[in-house]
């Protein structure tokens, strides 16, 4: 595997670890801070909706730009602003912003992640280059979901969000890697 893919991996698990602490228990979030089922419904529909239409939007543009790894690093970095900004939410208007930013990091971050990760994906590896990369997201969003619960469970969703903060900075401190030289990411 190329060193391009581990730093690829390694960031994305890290930023999988974030985001994965919250998503089972999502729902209680909402009505912690006064909202219902209808709150969590619209409150998923405007990040994914704002993650589409960006995508969409951004993504011939991607194809241009000539150093993808600015596009990761930027990607992850509103993941990490998107996951302090659950810290002050208290209210479904807050809530929406932050699904905002967190719509708007996936819709610059995943068309030049592929991009990157199908540049540094060796000739017939494929299967097992992006199988590891499936497999790491099933992984690490399953740990990460017992680690949400346990911590909410014991330090309560503050705490989490300072833990998804740090997870998410990691992430982007890893993705930094991606600015090295040509020859050296493409090292086995």
């Amino acid at each position: 595997m190329k060193k391009g893919l581990k730093f690829l991996l390694w960031s994305d698990a890290w930023a999988n670890l974030a985001l994965g602490m919250l998503g089972p228990i999502y729902a209680i979030f909402i009505e912690e801070i006064g909202g219902d089922i209808l709150d969590a419904s619209w409150a998923y529909f405007v990040f994914m909706i704002t993650a589409g239409i960006v995508m969409y939007l951004v993504s011939n543009w991607e194809d241009s730009v000539q150093h993808k790894e600015k596009l990761v690093s930027f990607g992850y970095s509103l993941t990490a602003v998107g996951c302090l900004g659950y810290f002050f939410v208290d209210s479904q208007t807050g809530l929406l912003i932050v699904q905002i930013i967190l719509g708007l990091s996936m819709a610059f971050l995943s068309p030049a992640f592929d991009a990157l990760y199908s540049h540094y994906v060796i000739k017939n590896q494929e299967a097992s280059d992006w199988g590891k990369w499936e497999a790491m997201g099933y992984i690490v969003t399953a740990v990460a979901a017992v680690i949400g619960g346990y911590i909410v469970h014991i330090f309560g969703f503050k705490i989490l969000f300072l833990a998804m903060f740090t997870a998410a900075v990691i992430g982007t401190l890893i993705s930094l890697f991606l600015f090295k030289k040509e020859e050296f990411l493409n090292q086995i």
